[in-house]
């Protein structure tokens, strides 16, 4: 009988440690660099995923704009989705804040690690100041993004939050147009949507693959040692993810939604595995998206709306990182925070976090933002690359959950009724 498969992706993840740890950056079998193995299959079936975002961000956002009908449905779902994202976003900011400051990982036997971890750049008094301006201009650049000058260089940069837009507009036009053409349009978008789908299907049986290439290459190349000068940091953003995960998201699903979180964990238990493994929430939004309809019972008239978006825009597990990162670092240099600079660190973590792309490492850019807020060195970034592929890979799979919980808690508000019956068509 044919495993299932997240079983099948489990059994890749744990060939792949021990494969990448036995064989490390130079091993070679027949001749051939075991390495450049391990890059290949992990870098095709990502390609693969990317391969698909696009059209089917495109064809399942204007599908589902134009099922939803008429602009009152639109605005009640578009309310009570961005409610949500904005909520469970700042939940895991406290939780991340919360926990940052009771751990204290900036600081050993009472002092600031500076020094133990090697960061010699000064700090500047009139830093703060001098790039408050950059701050905020770096900021509404997230919101100048949803409106891109052209939306083919926007597709082809993969400028997802432009994309969103441009297939909210198009969508919510289109059900604007008169009946012959309105049905024409749907019917080729709808066409558009199914087929991405099946591609979807065809390209995730090789996922296993994929995986093992992914996570191989990873161990390959960092070994099970990279994460031992910044232990304490790493486990705490690790609590802080697993809290949210865990206890915060699960709920908000039995108090909203009225749903069993482990019916919910086991319908998105593939998605969550290929999310932790490419780090990627928007090459895992397929998947998402097969896993919410088919396993969790939501229709595509609400998944189609709410997945896409919240694989660009809710970020929870990558805002609570960006915090606890940024915390981290200020401890280290010394700098302490009062509840007004806190407050700051929160504000700026919410805001980067709608506008952080779903692919690998992209929140380095973010936590950028935040320390140039606090007056801190933006070298200090390189503190937490050690551990950042491993921390990106579990901050993903927050997002991604987070996204589908909201799929079905949204759905609930709206009437439905997940893990009850089959998706409606």
């Amino acid at each position: 009988m044919r495993l299932a498969l997240h079983w099948q992706i489990l059994i890749a993840l744990a060939l792949a440690a021990v494969a990448g740890a036995l064989s490390g950056t130079e091993g070679t079998l027949l001749g051939v660099r075991l390495y450049a193995v391990y890059d290949f299959l992990g870098t095709l079936f990502l390609n693969a995923l990317k391969m698909l975002i696009v059209p089917l961000i495109l064809s399942s956002i204007i599908t589902g704009m134009a099922n939803m009908g008429e602009s009152g449905a639109l605005g009640r779902l578009g309310g009570k989705t961005l409610l949500y994202y904005v909520t469970t976003s700042l939940l895991a900011i406290l939780l991340g804040l919360f926990l940052v400051n009771l751990t204290q990982p900036g600081i050993v036997d009472g002092e600031p690690a500076r020094e133990a971890l090697g960061l010699t750049a000064e700090l500047d008094p009139e830093l703060q100041a001098k790039v408050e301006g950059q701050d905020m201009g770096a900021v509404a650049e997230i919101f100048l993004r949803l409106v891109p000058p052209n939306i083919v260089e926007a597709a082809a940069e993969g400028q997802m939050l432009g994309l969103i837009f441009f297939g909210l507009l198009f969508g919510f036009f289109m059900t604007r147009l008169r009946a012959p053409l309105k049905e024409t349009l749907s019917r080729f978008w709808s066409a558009v949507f199914e087929v991405m789908m099946m591609i979807t299907d065809w390209v995730m049986r090789f996922a296993p693959v994929g995986v093992f290439g992914l996570v191989a290459k990873v161990v390959a190349s960092t070994g099970y040692s990279a994460i031992a000068p910044l232990a304490v940091f790493f486990f705490t953003a690790l609590a802080a993810l697993a809290l949210h995960l865990f206890v915060t998201i699960p709920l908000l699903l039995r108090l909203v939604a009225g749903v069993n979180p482990l019916d919910m964990f086991r319908a998105m238990a593939p998605a969550l595995l290929t999310a932790f493994s490419t780090s990627s929430s928007s090459a895992t939004l397929p998947l998402t998206m097969e896993c919410v309809e088919k396993n969790a019972g939501v229709s595509n008239r609400v998944s189609s709306f709410v997945l896409p978006l919240g694989a660009t825009v809710n970020m929870d597990g990558t805002a609570l990182y960006e915090c606890v990162a940024a915390l981290f670092i200020a401890q280290a240099y010394g700098l302490e925070l009062g509840f007004a600079e806190q407050f700051l660190v929160v504000f700026v973590a919410l805001l980067t976090s709608i506008g952080v792309a779903g692919i690998p490492a992209a929140s380095l850019v973010a936590i950028t933002i935040i320390l140039a807020a606090m007056g801190l060195p933006a070298e200090a970034v390189g503190l937490i690359l050690a551990v950042d592929r491993v921390l990106d890979m579990a901050r993903t799979s927050v997002n991604v959950f987070s996204d589908a919980s909201g799929a079905v808690i949204i759905a609930r508000l709206e009437g439905e009724r997940p893990f009850s019956r089959r998706p409606q068509d």
